[in-house]
């Protein structure tokens, strides 16, 4: 492959995603994983014949064959280096587009193979995760797709398998920044990631997986109050009042069902739900899933409230044609109605129901859009 087709490859998944007509199915690309197996499968078949296979193919978890171009490779003695320029597909992923870069070096007979965290790739300090203390953050399956290729390419050699893996990622300690990387504490760069080696675009399952292991952290680190907000606005307000430290902060988002579920198996103490208004109030409903387009707030439910029996005709027709949870809020306050406080207290009810006996103390707290708490519910 010349240096211009080499340009294209690199490039190829980003104009993808800026020239997609309207309407046009969303693409699915590929894990850091997946990309650290191929740059793996390249390297040390160019460490055990002198040529570098361009393109690289190998096999997912679930039968898929992809093929990925070469974007680096080079040789250094004893080692031997290939790069693939990941490409996310039409998932919104930090790491689209960086580099993956796996270096491997001959060991001595019987060393097996050992993995190594290179430039940008982070390495594991607090228990609660697959990956033990002090390893690199380089996951199971991934490490599973790796030695698989080089146990392969071994065998076909008749040669053993003792291998240092070196997986790099240039840049990722900053890509890292945008993760959840440092409160999960994995530190000086991404995670090698992927239990099928594909990326779904917009993927629930990925989110929610992710929620589950900052619970899972938070528990090994022993800490007894845990706070799953919507947002960073919610999330802040409410980490101030509380007091809580960072490791105690689980990125829920919209996924309320995802942190309670997960934590009536694997409970703590005490929990702290945040959000704004509109969206606790769809948790108030009993919705578990607080995206837009995934539950909508009914206005019937404010005026189902006890909170709203006194509004007259016009003040309830005023509530139920209201546009937005916040245009009730506005009404209802104007009116003496501590309406926040209905919803905060409401909230807490569904979450204790998704919880039951789990032991897990709940609380709920409900912010404007500055970020000022307008209800608390304990």
């Amino acid at each position: 492959m010349s240096d211009a087709d080499r340009k294209d490859a690199r490039n190829a998944a980003e104009d993808g995603r800026l020239e997609k007509p309207e309407g046009a199915p969303l693409r699915k690309g590929w894990t850091t994983g997946a990309c650290a197996t191929a740059a793996t499968k390249a390297a040390y078949t160019a460490l055990l014949t002198g040529s570098f296979p361009d393109p690289v193919s190998i096999t997912l978890p679930k039968g898929e064959t992809p093929a990925f171009a070469l974007a680096r490779e080079g040789m250094d003695g004893q080692s031997v280096f290939a790069g693939i320029v990941k490409d996310a597909g039409d998932d919104p992923d930090v790491t689209h587009g960086a580099t993956v870069i796996a270096t491997v070096t001959r060991l001595p007979p019987g060393s097996g193979i050992r993995f190594v965290a290179g430039d940008g790739v982070g390495t594991v300090t607090k228990a609660g995760l697959p990956i033990g203390v002090g390893e690199p953050a380089i996951n199971p399956v991934p490490r599973a797709m790796m030695t698989a290729v080089v146990e392969t390419l071994a065998g076909e050699h008749d040669v053993s398998p003792d291998l240092e893996i070196r997986i790099s990622v240039p840049g990722g300690a900053t890509i890292a920044e945008k993760t959840w990387n440092p409160r999960l504490g994995i530190l000086g760069g991404i995670s090698i990631l992927g239990t099928t080696g594909v990326v779904h675009p917009f993927s629930c399952a990925a989110w929610i997986h992710s929620i589950h292991r900052g619970i899972d952290v938070a528990r090994a680190e022993g800490l007894t109050h845990l706070l799953g907000a919507t947002g960073s606005t919610s999330e802040k307000a409410a980490q101030d009042f509380h007091r809580l430290p960072d490791g105690a902060l689980i990125d829920m988002g919209d996924f309320a069902g995802g942190l309670l579920k997960y934590l009536r198996a694997h409970p703590v103490p005490r929990l702290t739900i945040a959000g704004g208004f509109a969206k606790m109030t769809k948790l108030a409903q009993g919705a578990l899933d607080l995206h837009s387009s995934r539950s909508q707030v009914d206005n019937q439910f404010f005026l189902s409230l006890p909170c709203s029996q006194s509004l007259s005709d016009a003040q309830r027709a005023a509530v139920e044609h209201a546009n937005t949870a916040m245009e009730v809020l506005t009404i209802l306050s104007e009116e003496g109605i501590d309406i926040a406080r209905s919803i905060a207290e409401a909230a807490k009810r569904s979450a204790e129901g998704v919880l039951r006996d789990s032991g897990v103390s709940v609380d709920i707290i409900v912010t404007d859009r500055k970020g000022t708490i307008i209800a608390h519910a304990n």
